[in-house]
């Protein structure tokens, strides 16, 4: 594939069992240009209610929000396949309401392509918005949309009872159209199974090795995520560190008045105007 040909959910489904794709989130025009040349598929996450907005849970986020952020990340995205999450309350009612919120969202963003939670439940939604030319991707296991219900951030697959229904989700949601699957929060085995049975590619977060694909959350995976990160994260960088010490040498600088210097300022006599 030519380096100007943007990804499409054509081109991640027909990955399903090939090299790993590669699945990052992003929410802001500056990462998203950092992460398009590396990456396969970025996710504009409802996850940018707490990353970004502070919120406790993912049901902060609004379709509003959700279209702002997936606005930005188009912006900044040249080639990476673009998904924008369908945020809790926009689609759980009825295929009508999914169906309206997913063109809202593709068309004031232009992204590939939506993501919804669930499975059996919302199988009819996915196979709306997919019969109307919209590709979906899925996401069953852990569904952070749904802690409140749940009772917290529980691991699936660890009873015979729950990995029935994981398999019920799967195949529903691959049934109902998806091109893809996050798979999140589910014990090793169940997801690798998952992976195995099914004939749409699974993307793994706190899943399995085996999945056809992996995602993080960009902020926890540069280690800048300032609340609790979870297990399943790996920190490939220390930003937290970074940004501390940098405004720490700034604050220091300005109480001082070593900032700004003879390099920060305009010279009466110099011609250079340009900020």
């Amino acid at each position: 594939m030519s380096a100007d040909v943007r990804i499409g959910p054509d081109d991640i489904r027909r990955r399903k069992g090939g090299v790993p794709i590669v699945c990052l989130t992003a929410y802001t025009y500056p990462v998203a240009r950092l992460l398009d040349d590396h990456v396969d598929l970025l996710l504009v996450g409802d996850s940018v209610a707490m990353v970004l907005h502070g919120h406790k849970t993912t049901l902060g986020a609004s379709l509003e929000m959700m279209i702002a952020h997936g606005q930005a990340v188009m912006r900044g995205s040249a080639k990476a396949c673009v998904v924008v999450d369908m945020p809790a309350g926009s689609y759980e009612t009825s295929a009508a309401q999914a169906l309206a919120s997913a063109r809202q969202v593709v068309d004031e963003t232009g992204c590939q392509a939506v993501k919804l939670e669930g499975g059996t439940d919302i199988a009819e939604q996915i196979a709306a918005i997919v019969a109307a030319g919209i590709p979906v991707m899925g996401h069953i296991g852990l569904q952070p949309q749904s802690v409140e219900k749940d009772g917290g951030y529980k691991i699936k697959g660890r009873t015979e009872e729950n990995v029935t229904a994981l398999f019920r989700d799967a195949e529903a949601v691959e049934k109902a159209g998806a091109f893809s699957v996050v798979i999140e929060g589910t014990v090793e085995t169940v997801a690798a199974e998952l992976t195995r049975r099914l004939s749409i590619p699974t993307i793994g977060i706190g899943a399995s090795a085996d999945c056809d694909g992996q995602i993080l959350v960009i902020d926890d995976m540069v280690g800048l995520t300032v609340d609790r990160v979870p297990k399943f994260v790996k920190e490939y960088a220390a930003l937290r560190g970074v940004v501390s010490d940098a405004a720490a040498r700034y604050a220091a600088e300005v109480r001082s008045r070593a900032f700004p210097g003879p390099d920060h300022v305009f010279p009466a006599t110099s011609g250079k105007d340009k900020a």
